[in-house]
């Protein structure tokens, strides 16, 4: 017979293995990342770029101590890390290992830049450790959101600031399920983190929140792309279970001129204690 600390702890270890599966599942590999920061990278109005962007909005002092949770690819960092100061530590963090491994092959080993996989419901540093913490476009998929913030706060000083970036709710996929209805397709995208509702959230960790709106679009006239991007989802999107022929007849009724415009709504979150 299982006592509850037992049971406690079989529950705990379930409830990792799913949040590992789904990580597992999206991130296994790069290739569907890049599939879809392709698409961004081939066909946005924004001639800045997101990541460009987002760095530009980073206050990142002489000394500082970084910590990015969630670090992808790293494709963040290979063209700024000359821009950061000797003295900068970065400690660059994922829950996925072979995104942790993408990454330390992509940037190298310096004396500066540490690696870790990390889970953020249970960051492994002490209180008050970072300066600046990152986490771009992945707090929709923690499980235990209330609990990753928690721990975001906890590690943060008090004068550090959090920054994280999230997609709106009017963006790509809606768009696209608008197009598809006759093919019973609804908007499924992941709404736990938003644009709209991120504030409403994040201010029950921190004091003082400030969003910035990203403002761009895609000019798509390659719809292949489009449908590549989609397969990428895998079964997050219901596109992804459509004939590809249906789906890219409807994209090029759509075009005009040869141009499928579609919206993105992408921003991010700067919080202080």
């Amino acid at each position: 017979m299982h006592t509850d600390h037992q049971q406690k702890a079989v529950q705990e270890q379930y409830q990792t293995a799913d949040k590992q599966k789904a990580v597992q599942e999206q991130y296994q590999t790069a290739d569907k990342l890049n599939v879809r920061i392709s698409l961004h990278a081939k066909y946005s109005t924004n001639p800045l770029g997101f990541g460009n962007w987002l760095f530009s909005q980073y206050d990142i002092s002489p000394s500082s101590r970084l910590l990015e949770l969630g670090c992808g690819t790293g494709d963040l960092w290979k063209s700024k890390l000359h821009t950061l100061d000797p003295r900068t530590e970065l400690t660059l963090t994922d829950f996925s290992e072979s995104m942790v491994s993408i990454t330390r092959e992509a940037l190298g080993e310096r004396a500066h830049i540490s690696y870790a996989v990390v889970d953020i419901e249970a960051i492994p540093y002490a209180d008050r450790s970072f300066d600046r913490i990152i986490a771009n476009m992945m707090l929709y998929h923690v499980p235990n959101l209330k609990q990753g913030l928690s721990e975001v706060a906890r590690v943060l000083k008090d004068d550090g600031v959090f920054y994280c970036a999230t997609y709106g709710e009017n963006g790509m996929m809606p768009f696209l399920a608008g197009l598809l209805q006759d093919y019973g397709i609804t908007d499924h995208t992941n709404k736990r983190f938003t644009l709209q509702n991120g504030a409403a959230i994040l201010k029950q960790y921190f004091s003082q929140i400030q969003r910035l709106d990203y403002e761009d679009s895609l000019a798509v006239t390659d719809i292949d792309d489009v449908l590549d991007y989609a397969s990428s989802l895998t079964s997050r999107s219901p596109i992804a279970g459509l004939k590809r022929q249906d789906v890219k007849a409807v994209l090029e009724k759509a075009m005009v001129n040869g141009v499928l415009t579609i919206p993105k709504e992408y921003g991010m979150f700067l919080c202080r204690k």
